[in-house]
């Protein structure tokens, strides 16, 4: 009796179990349109409540927004983004590229996944304790006066200061607001955190640095404000509004975001793109 000869097993994405989330632009759902049948045909199991890769069509908010929808699950479930608008730092696929993204996540290994550190932003407030989890920055200001607070670097009181506010950065995000308020750029692989005033009070009466600090990984930075009302604590897009803060404590505690490696754009070349143009002779 003969026997069917094995033939190559072919390469897809059976047994993967994905989530696509996009924004509400007529582009991001002409993609996402596209993009849902050749998922399908291609093996890959759809399920919301447990993915192990979450594809985003949209911008950086929205793989922002997928983030901290799967804050509890970032342990197992790896990112991939297509970008439907201006190119992204965290978005590898242009909306022209599906089948390129299909054939990427069907080759893709978890073990050669791209991690970024997340910023741990733990607030104490009302004698409770919140915990955040930011993959940008966080943001601790005061809405309707100068914001006075202590700066403590690794319990050691660094500075007072006064002003509009200040950002904690982690280095994949000293490209978005920290950058803006005059911030260094920093590579991913460099473990530290950045801390740039906003606004800042000096004269001959107040004084602060008044400079960017890059803070390392095995150093913590804690806010403790006045006692006010009015805080705004921003966890990347998101905005928190609490009573009777305490303090704020930032580090790098180990969390990580991990995004497939199927077509991964080096950081050097996301930072030319997006701020120099690609006309550099």
């Amino acid at each position: 009796m003969s026997r069917k000869k094995k033939g190559k097993k072919m390469s897809s994405g059976l047994n993967k179990k994905l989530w696509i989330i996009e924004n509400q632009s007529e582009r991001s759902k002409t993609a996402y349109a596209k993009l849902e049948p050749m998922l399908k045909a291609a093996g890959f199991i759809f399920d919301e409540a447990d993915p192990e890769l979450v594809v985003t069509i949209g911008g950086d908010g929205t793989l922002l927004s997928a983030m901290h929808q799967y804050e509890e699950q970032l342990d197992r479930i790896r990112f991939v983004g297509v970008h439907t608008g201006h190119l992204g730092f965290y978005t590898d696929f242009m909306a022209d590229e599906l089948e390129k993204l299909v054939e990427g996540l069907c080759h893709e290994k978890p073990e050669q996944a791209v991690r970024y550190p997340l910023l741990r932003v733990e607030v104490k407030h009302d004698g409770k304790t919140t915990l955040h989890y930011a993959l940008n920055e966080s943001i601790l200001r005061r809405t309707s006066q100068t914001m006075v607070c202590n700066v403590h670097i690794s319990d050691e009181l660094f500075e007072k200061f006064r002003g509009d506010g200040l950002a904690i950065s982690t280095p994949t995000g000293s490209t978005a607001y920290n950058k803006s308020i005059g911030g260094a750029v920093m590579h991913p692989q460099v473990e530290a955190m950045q801390l740039a005033e906003i606004a800042s009070l000096n004269n001959i009466v107040f004084r602060t640095l008044s400079a960017p600090m890059i803070v390392a990984k095995k150093d913590s930075i804690r806010l403790c404000p006045e006692k006010a009302d009015d805080y705004s604590l921003t966890i990347d897009q998101l905005n928190f509004h609490y009573e009777d803060v305490t303090s704020v404590d930032y580090s790098l505690d180990g969390a990580s975001i991990a995004f497939a490696n199927c077509a991964h754009t080096p950081f050097w070349e996301r930072v030319r793109t997006a701020f120099i143009g690609d006309g550099v002779e």
